[in-house]
C-alpha cells in the first residue's frame, strides 16, 4: 500500500499544522497583538544581511547573507526586525546586517564585507565580524573560515546562511569574480573591476528564490555583483544598490528581502545594501 505525503498531515509548510499568522519584514520595532489563549508560538526569525564593499580601485566582495533560527518561544508583544547593512558609496567595508528577534527565538545579520581584501563577508551569525570569517551560529556550528560549508559559512561559501562572493582585484583583462554562496539565504556576489570586460559575481541563488542577475561590460564602469537571494525575495541586479536600478553597473544589487546579503562593488562604485530581515510567527 502506497502513502502519499500530500494527504498526509504529518507533512505540511506550515510548522506543527500550524499557519502562518503574522509576518514582518520592514526593519524596526512592531507591537504584536496575540490572541487571547495563545501562550506559545513558533517563529522563523531571519537577521539583516550584509552589505557588499566598495573599493577606490578593482573589486571586493559582496556581504554574508543574515542568519536563520526557528523554534518555539513563549508569545510575547514585541518584534524586531534587523536592517540591512548599509554599502558605501566611498571605499570601505559593507555594514554588517542587524539582529532580529521575537521572544527567545533571534538570529544576526550577516557580515558586512571588508575594503581591504577580496574575499566575501562571512554568513549570518549572532555577531557579524565585518569578516571573511562566520563566528558561532544559533545552533553551536562553529566558526568557519573561507570556502567551508557551514550553518553559517564562511565567504565564498554554501550554506544555510551562505557567504558572499569573492571580489578580484585584478584590474587589466577579462576578469569574472565569485558568486555569492548557495544556501536557504544567500550572500551577495563579489565584483571585477577591470579595463577588460568585467563581469560582476552573481549573488547566490537560493532553495525559494534567485541572485540578481549581472549585467557585464568593458571598463570600470561594470563589474558590481548582485544581491543574493533573500528567505523571502530575489536578490536585486547589480547597479541597484538600494534596490533601484541606477544604471550604473560598477555598484553592487541590494540583497533579497529576507537576510540577502549585497553585491559587492568594483572601482567608485556603491557596494550593494544587505536585504532586511524577516520576523514569520505560527500559531
Amino acid at each position: 500500500m502506497s502513502v502519499s505525503i500530500y494527504n498526509n498531515s504529518s507533512f505540511t509548510d506550515s510548522p506543527y499544522g500550524f499557519k502562518l499568522q503574522q509576518s514582518f519584514s520592514t526593519a524596526g520595532t512592531f507591537s504584536v497583538v496575540i490572541p487571547t489563549g495563545i501562550n506559545r508560538v513558533y517563529a522563523i526569525v531571519i537577521g539583516g544581511g550584509g552589505a557588499g564593499a566598495s573599493v577606490a580601485s578593482g573589486g571586493v566582495g559582496g556581504g554574508g547573507a543574515g542568519g536563520y533560527s526557528a523554534g518555539w518561544t513563549y508569545a510575547t508583544n514585541t518584534v524586531t526586525v534587523g536592517a540591512g547593512g548599509g554599502g558605501s558609496s566611498t571605499a570601505g567595508a559593507g555594514a554588517n546586517g542587524a539582529p532580529s528577534i521575537y521572544g527567545m527565538v533571534m538570529a544576526g545579520g550577516g557580515s558586512g564585507a571588508q575594503s581591504n581584501t577580496p574575499g566575501g563577508g562571512g554568513g549570518g551569525v549572532l555577531t557579524p565580524n565585518q569578516s571573511s570569517t562566520s563566528a558561532i551560529s544559533y545552533t553551536g556550528a562553529p566558526s568557519i573560515g573561507q570556502g567551508g560549508i557551514s550553518y553559517a559559512s564562511g565567504g565564498n561559501s554554501p550554506g544555510v546562511s551562505s557567504g558572499g562572493g569573492a571580489g578580484s582585484s585584478t584590474i587589466t583583462g577579462n576578469i569574472t569574480a565569485t558568486a555569492g554562496g548557495r544556501g536557504l539565504i544567500c550572500g551577495g556576489g563579489g565584483a571585477a573591476g577591470t579595463s577588460g570586460i568585467g563581469t560582476g559575481g552573481k549573488g547566490g541563488d537560493g532553495d525559494f528564490y534567485n541572485g540578481g542577475t549581472v549585467t557585464a561590460g568593458t571598463g570600470t564602469t561594470f563589474g558590481g555583483g548582485s544581491g543574493g537571494a533573500g528567505f523571502l525575495g530575489n536578490g536585486y541586479p547589480n547597479g541597484s544598490p538600494a534596490g533601484t536600478a541606477t544604471g550604473v553597473f560598477n555598484n553592487g544589487g541590494q540583497g533579497g528581502l529576507g537576510g540577502g546579503g549585497g553585491g559587492g562593488a568594483s572601482t567608485s562604485g556603491t557596494g550593494g545594501n544587505g536585504g532586511s530581515g524577516a520576523v514569520l510567527l505560527y500559531y
